[in-house]
């Protein structure tokens, strides 16, 4: 079993406006309103790939309740903590014409002591017969930065893989707890190693640092992702060993939800035993197909299995400094 975890979930509502303007009146000419939220993103993937797939996180109010009934509506098994204050809308606006995509996210609903203390439960209940938990997203308000750390530690009690992708503080303290695989766009990467990242060279080395962080990481860039992945048939001590994945890229409809459902084909691809390889490789797949579509975690699994040949993967040597 593989469970997506999103503290602050959220009705995702996404308009098609051509040539859209500040300050204007505008018409949509396509819009989705679905659940949303990075680790509900993840998880809708996962079930167009036929996995077995549990998401829970938080839901308040009439959004929440809308948040729930979305998700069973689209046969995602959820078990969500409900709570007082009411769930998040969030908005985005495509500009067809241009490719380019404003997103509005609110900041979400504050979550009581209690509440955070059921959510802990329930959570570490369900891990029990999990080996994958997925941590996604950001925290809602007020939350400590601390709270997906002391998770991840009492995540490895249990000896379950821990896959985290959030940014800022609640990812740098993440990292101290050890999760095993660690998945921040380039962005967040140069946030958390302190540096920004000229050329390759400088990807390659940013995502080794982020390996000796956690113990896996994976950095997703605009034609595929960077890895520091450990190779399960070199044993356990075998160092890690640095890929890089690309394809060629292809025209978006719109990119929202892209690295969601490229960390749903790597996780789908891992539970699986499948390679890092090919674990990147599937990942890729699912991130290129999703960009075709209006709606963050939508994608056609005979259409990844069409373009997974076009994914390159190779493993690569950080250059030497000296």
């Amino acid at each position: 079993m593989i469970i997506t975890v999103t503290l602050n979930a959220a009705i995702d509502k996404t308009l098609s406006v051509p040539n859209f303007r500040m300050g204007r009146r505008h018409r949509t000419v396509e819009q989705t309103t679905m659940a949303g939220g990075k680790g509900v993103n993840v998880a809708r993937s996962l079930k167009s790939l036929n996995q077995p797939v549990i998401a829970t996180g938080f839901a308040g109010g009439p959004t929440g309740t809308r948040i729930v009934e979305q998700l069973t509506e689209e046969s995602i098994l959820n078990d969500f903590v409900r709570i007082r204050e009411e769930s998040r809308t969030n908005t985005s606006v495509l500009d067809p014409t241009t490719g380019e995509q404003t997103e509005i996210n609110e900041k979400g609903p504050a979550i009581s002591g209690k509440e955070l203390e059921l959510f802990r439960d329930k959570l570490l209940y369900l891990a029990q017969g999990a080996e994958i938990v997925v941590i996604a997203g950001s925290l809602p308000r007020a939350v400590d930065p601390d709270y997906y750390a002391d998770l991840i530690r009492e995540l490895r009690k249990l000896e379950v893989t821990t896959i985290v992708d959030t940014d800022g503080e609640p990812l740098r303290h993440a990292v101290r707890a050890e999760p095993s695989v660690i998945s921040p766009n380039v962005l967040e990467a140069e946030e958390l190693v302190g540096h920004e990242f000229n050329d390759e060279s400088d990807m390659l080395h940013g995502v080794r640092m982020m390996g000796e962080l956690s113990r896996e990481a994976i950095m997703t860039v605009h034609d595929g992702c960077f890895a520091s992945l450990r190779d399960p048939e070199a044993g356990a001590m075998a160092p890690p060993v640095l890929l890089r994945a690309r394809i060629e890229p292809r025209e978006p409809v719109a990119t929202v939800g892209s690295g969601d459902a490229f960390l749903a084909g790597f996780v789908a691809a891992r539970y699986g035993g499948s390679s890092p390889e090919d674990c990147l490789r599937f990942g890729v797949a699912c991130g290129a197909e999703s960009i075709k579509r209006l709606g963050a975690g939508l994608i056609e699994p005979r259409e990844v299995e069409r373009i997974v040949g076009d994914v390159e993967v190779a493993r690569v040597t950080e250059p030497s400094t000296v």
